[in-house]
C-alpha cells in the first residue's frame, strides 16, 4: 500500500501556499481582474475551507486578504504566461 504523505499546515502567513490551494480549487473560473474583485468576505471563507489550514477566523486580517489576492494572481499569471504573451 502508497504511503500517502501528510501536507504540512498552513497558516495566515503561507500566502503562496494559500495562493496555490485556491488556483487548485477554482482553476480557471477566476481570471486577474475577477480575482482582485472577490469579496473578503469569501475569500476568508475559502481560506479557511482549505484541508490542512490552521489559521483562525480571529487572526485573518485585511493584510492577509490582500497578500493572499495577490499571491493567487501571481500564481494565475505564472500558469497563463503564454497565453498573456501571445497577446
Amino acid at each position: 500500500m502508497p504511503i500517502k504523505l501528510e501536507e504540512p499546515p498552513i497558516s495566515w502567513s503561507d500566502y503562496e501556499d494559500i495562493a496555490i490551494k485556491l488556483y487548485e480549487r477554482f482553476g480557471p473560473k477566476f481570471g486577474e481582474s475577477q480575482i482582485y474583485r472577490i469579496r473578503f468576505t469569501d475569500l476568508l471563507e475559502w481560506v479557511l475551507q482549505i484541508d490542512n489550514f490552521t489559521g483562525t477566523r480571529e487572526d485573518c486580517n485585511e493584510g492577509h486578504l490582500e497578500m493572499i489576492q495577490s499571491s493567487w494572481v501571481y500564481e494565475w499569471r505564472e500558469s497563463h504566461e503564454e497565453d498573456l504573451e501571445e497577446d
